[in-house]
């Protein structure tokens, strides 16, 4: 086997993938599942409030990747990451105390402090020969994980809520546990030579070249994560499923999205990626979000849910190469983490926005309006020529 996939198959990218599987099935069951069932059927909380405490958790995120990237590459990529779950691990915990609309937000955005590391540890990891093939890859984990937890949430809802609970408290001290195996040596290697200073013209210089993909990146993100306060209630309340048919849906969604990850990576390397990749995908997302509001049949919406996954499929192992693009060589630890930044204002807002839409219009008007969002996304990429740059 080559030096490449021995490194990215290896001892140290296992364990951290491993990491990052059990963080997103606890994070997809938290904000997908818990956190709105819990908020509205236990609290009685409304939908702005629920939107408020996702919103929360991604703005803690957000704010942290760019520090974290700069951590990453001075210090122990394991010190980074103990400290982090250490800290999810407390917000999880106190969600059984979450009694009153400001302990409940609260707990979410002490939760979204430790969920930023491991991910930009395992971008870092990304080599430049078949950038969407690996991007496509850690998809496949990352995708896994976070649509595994709402499933396996769902169904233990049904039953025990308590269970539940015990469960994801459980898998992330596991993950607290897993990562005092990683190494020790920090992240990144020779970054420490190159000063704050020229770090910083060179990643302003990226962001000029890459300006006419800022506003794709927070607006996507913005979209897609309006959805999540309203998905368990538009399911049960609009479209009729029970749980299990709610389940079925995400499961298959997730299956085809999942399938289609290293395929569509694949093929991105070998006909170069291009904006057509990403313009295919977001117009079919558009299309599926827009079909689903009309409150169609379980089958009909098993056949869109087949659609939106392999939407999702075509654009993420693309865009994420894309990205990879602008990411100074050597840097890759601020890079990625300020990259991440930028898409995380899109998920900080967009919860709010969701829940007001849903508070005001109900909850059709939320899927509507992201499909005409994902829809001006891929009108506006058909309209670019020759985005992308050379690192």
């Amino acid at each position: 086997m080559p030096t490449q996939s021995k490194r990215w198959f290896g001892a140290e990218m296992s364990l951290i993938s491993l990491v990052m599987f059990i963080v997103e099935f606890v994070r997809g069951a938290v904000l997908v599942s818990l956190l709105p069932i819990y908020g509205a059927n236990s609290l009685g909380l409304s939908p702005d409030v629920i939107g408020a405490a996702i919103s929360a958790h991604y703005i803690t995120d957000t704010i942290l990747k760019i520090a974290i990237g700069y951590l990453l590459d001075r210090f122990s990529a394991r010190l980074i990451v103990q400290v982090s779950l250490i800290i999810a691990l407390a917000g999880v915990y106190a969600l059984q105390f979450a009694d009153v609309a400001w302990m409940f937000i609260g707990a979410s955005a002490v939760y979204g402090i430790g969920m930023s590391p491991i991910w930009i540890v395992c971008l870092t990891k990304v080599t430049e020969e078949h950038r969407a093939t690996q991007m496509g890859f850690l998809y496949t984990i990352w995708l896994f994980g976070l649509g595994s937890g709402p499933i396996v949430c769902n169904i233990l809802l049904d039953y025990s809520s308590s269970l539940t609970y015990l469960l994801l408290v459980l898998l992330s001290v596991l993950a607290c546990l897993l990562s005092f195996f990683m190494p020790t040596q920090k992240a990144l290697t020779g970054t420490t030579r190159i000063p704050l200073g020229r770090q910083v013209a060179v990643l302003k210089e990226r962001l000029v070249k890459m300006k006419l993909l800022l506003p794709g990146m927070i607006l996507q993100t913005m979209a897609a994560s309006m959805l999540i306060p309203i998905l368990p209630g538009f399911a049960a309340d609009e479209l009729g499923l029970s749980g299990a048919q709610y389940s079925i849906l995400l499961t298959v969604g997730g299956l085809f999205a999942v399938a289609g990850l290293i395929p569509m990576g694949k093929l991105s390397d070998k006909l170069g990626g291009g904006r057509w990749f990403l313009v295919i995908g977001f117009g079919a997302f558009a299309i599926g979000l827009y079909v689903l509001a009309l409150g169609l049949t379980f089958w009909y919406c098993l056949g869109i849910a087949i659609i939106l996954g392999l939407s999702y499929s075509t654009i993420l192992p693309t865009w994420n190469a894309l990205l990879a693009t602008y990411v100074p060589p050597k840097q890759e630890g601020v890079g990625w983490g300020l990259l991440s930044t930028f898409e995380g204002v899109g998920v900080m807002i967009g919860p709010v926005v969701g829940g007001v839409l849903a508070l005001w219009g109900g909850e059709s008007a939320v899927f509507w309006t992201s499909a005409v969002i994902f829809a001006f996304i891929g009108i506006f990429y058909a309209s670019l020529k020759g985005i992308g740059a050379k690192s």
